[in-house]
């Protein structure tokens, strides 16, 4: 016998073509995997907001001629350095780099140092793309 639990619930018409809708475009091949991603993204998000522990990738665009910028986002690196497992430096082109840095630590102070990162004048653009360390998600 399989590991799995079987569910049934019931859903109006329009959520049934919404979610057919949904699972297609997401090229799942059925709709429990994509009802299990569902579920994993509620999971990761609700371990963001009640700040536990959470891994991150920071990611920066910035044109490198701006005034004192290196050494301001190296120093910011340098004051977490206990959160950050490792950063990745590209050359866009003779004026513009991105630098992705993967961060791992609570939520709230991923968030702090993602929001101190994009601050400094010459940074045009950053994201952060959050997930969980999976441990919530066994």
């Amino acid at each position: 016998m399989s590991d799995l639990a079987r569910l049934s619930f019931s859903l109006e018409p329009s959520l049934v073509d919404k979610l057919e809708l949904l699972v297609s475009q997401g090229d799942y091949s059925n709709r429990s995997e994509y009802i299990r991603d569902m579920i994993r993204a509620k999971i990761v998000e609700q371990a963001w907001e009640a700040d536990e522990e959470a891994i991150g990738t920071i990611t920066l665009v910035y044109n490198h001629h701006s005034r004192l910028l290196n050494e301001k986002l190296t120093d910011l690196q340098h004051d977490y350095h206990p959160m950050i497992l490792a950063t990745t430096h590209v050359h866009l082109d003779a004026h513009l780099c991105a630098e992705m840095i993967m961060v791992r630590g609570h939520a709230g102070d991923i968030r702090k140092l993602s929001n101190l990162l994009q601050q400094p004048k010459g940074v045009l653009h950053a994201t952060l793309s959050m997930t969980s360390t999976g441990k919530q998600l066994l």
